[in-house]
């Protein structure tokens, strides 16, 4: 498994995010668009919260279609690389060295989402390991910084439509003033692996495990076409 703990590195909350000023909102992240910067709303800090929630009301009303997909989250699709997901509407991208995207909330930074891409290989995760192998390898040696406590909390195995298995795992890491609380997808496909990490703070979990459930859930990856 050593192999695999060198593949991607640690979590975007580890890193001083730049947050992407640059005009232009590509929810969708089309292959023509995929470096192209986001800005969800240009208020002020005291306000954000309250502009961001309207905001959620008129997607919900079909005004911005691009959150239509589902209630109060907003579709991510790279079609470069062939995955997709959903995370909540008002989160802002922002660039993290090593990341191949990465959402966070502008309130709430340690609550974020974010994908990993690398070159593999595997057919498929189970080529690594079993799936407690992996969650225990990824937790404590990938997506944690050395050093830190980690816990896994539980452990599923999805397999889509398409036969691809996804190993999804629980997991919470501590942090000197701080404990994260966290939920990460593994899979393979096109020749790469993919990881989607989303979290927050242990404080704040209750209130957030249902959208963190959510965007794991939805992490999907399609087979890419080589034109």
């Amino acid at each position: 498994m050593q192999a695999l703990s060198q593949t991607i590195q640690i979590g975007p909350d580890q890193v001083a995010p730049q947050v992407l000023r640059r005009p232009g909102f590509c929810p969708t992240r089309q292959g023509g668009c995929k470096r192209q910067a986001t800005v969800c709303q240009s208020a002020s800090s005291a306000g954000r919260r309250q502009v961001l929630e309207a905001a959620a009301v008129l997607a919900a009303g079909s005004l911005l279609p691009q959150a239509a997909s589902a209630k109060g989250y907003v579709p991510a699709k790279d079609q470069q690389d062939g995955y997709s997901f959903i995370y909540p509407f008002g989160w802002q991208e922002v660039s993290v060295s090593g990341q191949d995207v990465v959402y966070k909330d502008i309130i709430e930074p340690l609550e974020s989402a974010s994908v990993a891409v690398t070159p593999s290989d595997k057919k498929s995760v189970e080529e690594y390991g079993g799936l407690g192998e992996v969650a225990k390898t990824f937790s404590e040696e990938v997506l944690t910084p050395k050093g830190q406590p980690v816990k896994v909390l539980g452990v599923n195995k999805r397999a889509a439509d398409s036969g691809r298995v996804y190993y999804e795992f629980e997991f919470a890491s501590k942090a000197p003033n701080y404990i994260r609380h966290a939920l990460s997808a593994v899979t393979v496909a096109n020749g790469k692996l993919y990881t989607l990490t989303t979290g927050a703070n242990e404080n704040r979990w209750p209130k957030v495990k249902a959208d963190a459930s959510a965007i794991i859930k939805s992490f999907n990856v399609d087979d890419v076409v080589k034109t």
